[in-house]
């Protein structure tokens, strides 16, 4: 089987690192995410868009977003150097998405399906170890260590507030690219909701009967 075009869609709290970690290993791909694309190319001279800045990394220097024509043609050269991919983190939008046809021919959609009262169950009860930056789940990975588990503290962004205002963000803008896919007979939904193992069977076995 030829190295995969993967392309995984899900809520924040939806697994998606860790399954795209459990891609790259199993399928020998490269895992594409906005973030490491950018980073890996913060100095692409980009003065020929009608952009403020010449460079991506003057823009994250500022603290500001990077523009979406700019993120899609810094996505455009990481998947061009990539024989195969998961893709993770991009489309975000509906007009990505469109973008993205003219990036690439994807051989699979896979869209991690969780309901919003689980993601929000994963996502606040997150903590993190102010000493060395671990993250536990008070359910899930609780430390081992009862020294540990005393100064263990949560992050703003895990606060149940933030993430219900987060999901509310991700269903506005990604919730019609999960559409777009399904409306064209694409998307494989795989139940998110199982154990970490079980889903990686699922993701396994959808890439391999339909890439």
């Amino acid at each position: 089987m030829a190295q995969p075009r993967i392309l995984i869609l899900g809520a924040p709290g939806a697994g998606k690192g860790t399954q795209s970690a459990n891609i790259t290993d199993e399928f020998d791909v490269e895992h594409v995410t906005t973030g490491d694309a950018l980073r890996s190319n913060k100095q692409m001279d980009i003065s020929d868009m009608d952009t403020e800045y010449d460079t991506p990394g003057e823009y994250m220097d500022q603290g500001e977003l990077v523009p979406d024509e700019v993120v899609n043609a810094i996505v455009d050269e990481a998947l061009s150097q990539a024989d195969g991919f998961v893709l993770d983190g991009y489309p975000r939008n509906l007009e990505q998405a469109e973008e993205l046809e003219g990036m690439t021919d994807l051989d699979v959609v896979l869209y991690l399906d969780v309901s919003e009262e689980e993601l929000v169950h994963r996502l606040t009860g997150r903590r993190m170890d102010p000493e060395t930056g671990e993250i536990y789940h008070v359910e899930y990975n609780p430390p081992e260590d009862p020294e540990i588990e005393e100064r263990l503290e949560q992050r703003e962004d895990d606060t149940e507030e933030t993430v219900r205002e987060r999901l509310r963000v991700y269903r506005e803008n990604t919730e019609p690219v999960v559409e777009y896919y399904d409306d064209q007979g694409t998307l494989e939904r795989v139940d998110g909701e199982q154990a970490p193992d079980d889903v990686w069977e699922s993701v396994k076995e959808t890439i391999e009967s339909t890439a």
